[in-house]
């Protein structure tokens, strides 16, 4: 590998290139503030699954500029229903809301996030391996495996529950459940012929949730109690779908058969974690219940409190190294703030739903009357409002 020696001043770093950090960017650049984004693959990272977002989502998008682009890419669905895979019956039918949920292909979001971006946003093939922070100016520098060094008035992590900018800070690892997620996307060529409803199927230890993205493709997911053991080759799909089959097999035959027809499901362990921001760094991105709209909400915010305190962008700024540090550290502060209480509650959520799969029947109904009486049941977070850009 060639090694590259020179250095590059930046305003705004943003380590990650997934939902969070194009979104994150993608708010900056609506507020007229330049940013880079470093990516570790060598290409945007558009695989994987689906992703099913409410209205908190959907207000996020539109901020951004992209929802109009992508609701025509889904369908709307206004009714969950709930079933259990040992019970006879229709199960529950439960109102979504006027404004529904639509679920989105990973690619589609990636896509429209990056595509609005302009092409020198986005550094590919950046592995960074070590952040370090000048004690007198609290700027940083990122040094990347090639050598080269990147130095940066603001550093935003957006690289998920591994976070090089998390470390920085000196934040704890993720709390990780006892429980995986194998999720794919399901094509049928003809049609699917499904209703336009989201199937939330209980059984022991167990639930699966489907949701149709458009006529011809499906997006679900099974959420279990596993060992970790048991998902040693999770990267091989065939792998991982076949355990998915075998987890069903009590399940309705349709559902069985919509998982065999995939071809290539992925998995993932379940994760809680915390935003927060102190100084000229901070984390965007949530590994709680509705990730990807609480990833959205983030961008959305962040990039309101940068703007603010920033109005006409930080590589342009006339100001003081001293005053930017000062106005950046404001900034991030307002962020952490703000976002603090929304993310305990959805922790909270994300805990108790955790718990459930796991849990004792006598448990269970402890932690269901808890999430339904006192944090707000299913839908009651899906109807929060960032607020503007």
């Amino acid at each position: 590998m060639e090694m590259r020696t020179q250095e590059e001043l930046h305003g705004i770093v943003i380590i990650g290139g997934g939902i969070s950090g194009l979104a994150t960017a993608l708010g900056l650049h609506k507020k007229g503030m330049k940013s880079v984004v470093l990516e570790r693959s060598e290409t945007l990272r558009n695989t994987g699954a689906a992703i099913a977002f409410f209205h908190n989502g959907w207000h996020a998008f539109d901020h951004l500029g992209v929802g109009d682009q992508l609701r025509a890419k889904s369908t709307l669905i206004t009714e969950m229903h709930t079933k259990w895979v040992h019970k006879d019956g229709t199960g529950d039918v439960i109102p979504i809301g006027e404004e529904g949920l639509r679920c989105v292909k990973r690619s589609d979001i990636v896509d429209a996030l990056a595509d609005s971006l302009p092409s020198e946003s986005i550094r590919f093939g950046c592995r960074i391996v070590a952040v370090e922070t000048d004690p007198v100016t609290s700027f940083h520098a990122v040094h990347l495996e090639d050598g080269s060094v990147m130095r940066t008035k603001v550093l935003i992590g957006c690289d998920g529950s591994n976070s090089v900018v998390a470390k920085t800070l000196g934040l704890k690892p993720p709390n990780l459940f006892r429980t995986q997620v194998a999720q794919a996307v399901t094509s049928y060529p003809n049609g699917h012929g499904l209703s336009n409803h989201f199937l939330y199927l209980w059984g022991d230890k167990l639930l699966l949730g489907r949701v149709p993205i458009d006529e011809k493709t499906v997006y679900w997911f099974v959420v279990q109690e596993v060992n970790p053991k048991d998902f040693e080759s999770k990267e091989d799909s065939r792998v991982v779908r076949d355990l998915t089959v075998e987890a069903l097999k009590d399940c309705p035959a349709e559902v069985v058969e919509m998982v065999k027809r995939c071809r290539f499901p992925y998995i993932e362990s379940d994760i809680m974690d915390n935003d927060c921001g102190w100084g000229c760094y901070t984390l965007a991105g949530s590994g709680t219940i509705q990730g990807a709209g609480t990833a959205l909400e983030d961008a959305v915010v962040l990039a309101r409190c940068l703007s603010q305190e920033m109005p006409i962008g930080l590589s342009e700024s006339k100001m003081s190294d001293q005053e930017i540090q000062i106005r950046a550290g404001v900034a991030l502060r307002r962020y952490a703030r703000e976002r603090r209480w929304r993310i305990l509650l959805l922790s909270a959520k994300s805990y108790l739903l955790g718990s459930i799969l796991c849990a004792s029947w006598p448990k269970r109904f402890v932690f269901l009357i808890i999430f339904s009486k006192i944090l707000g049941g299913k839908f009651s977070h899906t109807k929060y409002d960032c607020g503007h850009l």
